[in-house]
């Protein structure tokens, strides 16, 4: 688990929780404040690594994990176990394991990763110093936006993930017939080819397919009162060509914000934030993260 020491801390490959073991990427100063990288759907912890190092150039610690169903050795059975209850859990386990001495941690989150970074934000304030979403709104938005706005359409995807087996078999399908051309449909809407392949390669490849895909079939089993408010410095960023997420959601966001609040939008980019807009991303957190 542990594979350096420094100025008294410990750098870490893995952390455990229930007998689930998940892979961590500990890069950076191990002495710097700890941020924490939450990676969404269908992604890994390498979707940061253009962030991360102009973090680790101010100064920060990041600690990237590989989620529940990306992780190799993190991958339970049945949806229930993909609950954001689970999901945050996971989260303050990696928390504990790489910062022992109860220091509050920034926690920085993409599409799923940002479902979670909120949920965390709301329900533990007490280890979060501040949070930031990509992408995706508070929980509470984005359901009022599903019945207020186009969302609802935008959103068809996860209406169709819910069916069992049928997405999984559709999406091998195209991957050994199309590979080339879903690729490309990728890069179209903002990502790299390279990046494209990669996580296409990953999901389909590793045995992620199904876990990734139960994260959305555990939505209707999420708690309301996992979409508390949030108290602790918050910054959201969106960007105005996602083809997913409607701006009413981002606009909803406030109300579901108690803490000091930010909002941004980032002109001409899409969904893929971290690794589009990785420069402009690291200088809105440089102020953000110095709160």
């Amino acid at each position: 688990m542990t594979t350096e020491h420094d100025t008294g801390q410990q750098r870490i490959t893995s952390f455990e929780r229930d007998g689930l073991v998940f892979d961590v990427a500990d890069q950076g100063p191990i002495g710097g404040d700890v941020v924490v990288l939450l990676h969404g759907f269908p992604q890994t912890s390498r979707s940061w690594e253009r962030l991360a190092p102009l973090l680790h150039a101010s100064g920060y610690r990041t600690l990237a994990p590989d989620q529940r169903g990306y992780s190799p050795r993190a991958r339970p059975r049945g949806r229930f176990a993909y609950r954001l209850s689970q999901l945050t859990e996971d989260v303050l386990a990696l928390i504990r394991t790489a910062v022992p001495d109860g220091r509050k941690v920034h926690v920085v989150g993409h599409d799923w990763g940002a479902s979670v970074a909120w949920t965390l934000a709301a329900t533990r304030p007490d280890v979060v110093a501040t949070v930031t979403a990509l992408s995706v709104p508070h929980p509470a938005a984005f359901m009022r936006s599903l019945f207020t706005s186009r969302q609802c359409l935008l959103s068809w995807y996860m209406y169709l993930f819910q069916i069992p087996w049928l997405p999984e078999l559709v999406l091998r399908g195209v991957v050994r017939r199309a590979r080339s051309r879903l690729i490309a449909g990728l890069a179209t809407g903002g990502q790299s080819e390279a990046n494209a392949a990669r996580d296409v390669d990953h999901l389909v490849g590793s045995g992620a397919l199904t876990p990734a895909l139960h994260w959305y079939r555990a939505m209707p089993f999420n708690s309301p009162k996992r979409l508390a408010r949030v108290t602790v410095p918050t910054l959201f960023i969106r960007s105005d060509e996602d083809p997913a997420l409607s701006r009413a959601g981002a606009e909803l966001t406030r109300r579901f914000v108690t803490g000091p609040y930010a909002f941004h939008t980032l002109i001409g980019f899409g969904h893929w934030i971290p690794e589009q807009a990785a420069d402009e991303v690291a200088e809105l957190l440089r102020g953000h993260l110095a709160r």
